[in-house]
């Protein structure tokens, strides 16, 4: 597991560059984190969300119009069912009376099957499009955030909120909240015909309502609880899943099978141990409603019975009354359920809405960069200063000035955590300087658009990421609009048309997970024929032939020539033999540039850094 550490090592800027993909550090809320209470506040955060459903408002307002008929039409069947009751118990013995209740019924009965069909249609429709909508809005606006959100975040945990948070909110938007509506409209309703039925036996029936809201509650503030907890360790038990299987060359190589099994087992463990709770709770709150509702009814029928008796009450309207309080109690129950699962969409909006109240870096198109931002590849660093946000107190660099001159190809060397790639993060700006400043063409980087920046410079990274796609589509990522005939002439300058043609699918053999079915040298290349392929104004290069071997190293060290030529140039490099030629080397040592100048000039000085390095390396 990689991890981004301050420690006065900074990490390769390869690594900052694809932190979203490898990110470590863990920040999933703590076990015992305490739900937050559903407040006003939080029911507002949550109707934020509902701005995603503004443009489908008129099929929505249908889809409410629907529900709300067919919940109040519920009401009509427990009064239609005792007429008929007492149709069937009268003197007059009227068929045809009963005949027309029972015809109403079956009619009633279709108009709720048809208006409930077209209802859930209009609500799925509605739904699927808002949170399609929702989906894209918070992945648009995660890949908008800047590197310092990305270090203290792991791609699962990221994931999850994409995925099982916007399910989460699926089921909520289709069935929660009709659900919510439909209970309220029979509850109220109900309460109003019990009390026109018998006020007598609804006094008795509202005895128990207090009672059932208040533990209806409570419960579901210990369910919020767990469901939020249980979120957050189902995002923790993801994200084990997605790095070992990212990694899993490292698990294998490894022999770590049982380690990763055995914190698998640990984290959905407590999933389960958490999950286990929540149905303790809920399962005593249904034996409760049992208990509380189903007692209350038995009681009411008791004293309906005794009415009928004394001669006060119809057998038809104790039938109504009893159904009334039967649909009305199932209500009541059932809102509980409804309950928690709003406290857990509560739960899952807050995770969606701490993401997207994060501040995201300004973006523009990169291929619309207007004229006056076009680079000249000259570059200032004037007093840099840094430290990476999750370590403050540390610096990386301290008082970094040097220039390098359009098309000049300018070297970093120096021991690991000198800061080299920490100056080619600050130079891509992934990170803004804690202190002094980085000029382009004269001009503050700040002053120019982030993305006009970025789409003039291009990164060949030691430790290659290539997607999971064909090698058509790794090195069109530097043009997605390249035509064939320029990804062919990338490949060629950067020696990588050889080994393609020989698959049998050419350019359009897929890589694997990272490139996995692809060798070091392969992936360089296809990496560089991207870089080719963008055409950059300035290249950087950070230690991109460190890792591979002697034939591989001279083919890439080749492209890597060509590529160089007629733009500025900046290359991190161990092995100094790769930057003899170049036009100035700085010496960087604990974050401070102790030496700079070129190759001959740096070996003439006395107790040197680069001379020693160099004495290293080619003294055997």
């Amino acid at each position: 597991m990689k991890q981004h550490q301050d420690n006065g090592h900074a990490s390769n800027a390869s690594a900052s560059i694809s932190t979203a993909s490898t990110a470590s550090t863990a920040t999933t809320e703590p076990t015992g984190t305490p739900a937050s209470k559903a407040t006003k506040a939080s029911f507002k955060k949550t109707f934020r969300l509902y701005k995603y459903i503004r443009p489908y408002w008129p099929m929505f307002s249908v889809g409410m119009l629907l529900l709300f008929i067919t919940s109040l039409s519920n009401l009509a069947f427990p009064r239609l069912l005792g007429d008929l009751v007492d149709k069937g118990g009268a003197h007059t013995k009227s068929i045809t009376d009963i005949n027309h209740i029972g015809l109403l019924l079956v009619g009633l009965l279709l108009i709720q099957g048809i208006l409930g069909y077209f209802r859930i249609n209009i609500f799925v429709r509605v739904t699927e499009r808002t949170l399609a909508s929702l989906r894209q809005q918070v992945y648009n606006h995660l890949i908008r955030l800047p590197m310092s959100f990305f270090l203290n975040r792991r791609v699962g945990e990221l994931g999850s909120r994409i995925s099982s948070d916007i399910s989460l909110l699926q089921e909520t938007f289709t069935t929660t909240l009709a659900e919510f509506i439909r209970q309220v409209i029979i509850i109220v309703g109900g309460v109003a015909l019990l009390i026109h039925t018998s006020p007598q036996l609804t006094v008795m029936m509202l005895g128990t309502l207090p009672v059932i809201v208040i533990l209806a509650w409570l419960f579901g503030r210990v369910v919020r609880k767990y469901s939020r907890q249980a979120q957050s360790q189902v995002a923790e038990a993801n994200t084990i899943v997605e790095e070992t299987l990212q990694g899993i060359l490292n698990v294998k190589a490894f022999a770590n099978e049982f380690f990763e099994m055995r914190r698998y087992q640990h984290k959905t463990s407590e999933v389960a141990k958490t999950g286990i709770k929540t149905g303790t709770y809920r399962g005593a709150f249904a034996a409760f409603m049992i208990l509380g509702v189903f007692g209350a009814i038995v009681a009411v029928i008791w004293r309906g019975a005794v009415l009928i008796a004394m001669g006060e009450l119809q057998p038809g309207l104790l039938i109504s009354f009893v159904l009334y309080s039967t649909f009305i109690g199932a209500s009541v129950a059932g809102l509980a359920e409804v309950y928690a699962t709003i406290q857990k969409t509560l739960g899952a909006t807050e995770h969606l809405l701490e993401i997207l109240d994060e501040p995201a870096e300004l973006i523009t198109d990169s291929a619309l960069v207007s004229p006056e931002d076009h680079l000249s590849g000259e570059i200032s660093f004037n007093h840099l200063a840094f430290s990476y946000p999750s370590r403050e107190d540390l610096n990386v660099l301290q008082d970094i000035s040097f220039d390098i001159e359009a098309d000049q190809q300018v070297a970093l060397v120096g021991p690991s955590g000198a800061g080299k790639s920490t100056i080619v993060s600050l130079l891509l700006r992934l990170y803004d300087p804690a202190g002094g400043s980085i000029s382009f063409n004269g001009r503050d980087a700040a002053d120019f658009p982030l993305s006009a920046l970025r789409s003039q410079m291009a990164i060949v990274p030691q430790d290659v990421f290539l997607f999971g796609g064909t090698i058509r589509e790794n090195i069109a990522y530097g043009k997605p609009a390249a035509t064939t005939d320029e990804i062919i002439a990338a490949a060629k300058k950067a020696n990588a048309w050889e080994f393609i043609q020989r698959f049998p699918e050419g350019l359009d053999t897929v890589v694997g997970e990272r490139g996995i079915q692809l060798s070091g040298g392969q992936r360089q290349r296809i990496a560089i024929a991207r870089a080719v392929l963008k055409d950059p104004r300035i290249l950087i290069l950070d230690e991109a032939t460190s890792a591979l071997d002697s034939e591989s190293e001279k083919l890439v060290q080749d492209a890597l020539e060509k590529l160089m030529e007629g733009r500025t140039s900046i290359v991190i490099a161990h092995r100094l033999s790769t930057v003899r030629q170049a036009d100035k080397i700085i010496v960087l040592d604990k974050g401070r540039i102790v030496e700079q100048g070129t190759h001959q000039e740096l070996l003439t000085v006395d107790g040197g850094l680069y001379k020693s390095l160099s004495e290293m390396q080619f003294t055997h």
